[in-house]
């Protein structure tokens, strides 16, 4: 997770044509990272669930 301050300073870097790589190296943190948050999901179906889903014993 980043704060903020991180995120708008990605958008900011990314805007001013600094490249993936180039930010993730700057900012201390994982080029993955970084793409999730100049590239964000544009779909709900391209959004991955983080928890499981609960399964119904049968009665």
């Amino acid at each position: 997770m980043i704060t903020r301050g991180e995120f708008f300073m990605i958008k900011e870097m990314y805007e001013r044509g600094m490249s993936i790589s180039d930010i993730a190296r700057e900012l201390g943190i994982d080029r993955k990272t970084v793409r999730k948050y100049i590239h964000p999901p544009q779909s709900p179906f391209q959004i991955q669930a983080k928890t499981k889903k609960k399964q119904v014993g049968s009665i």
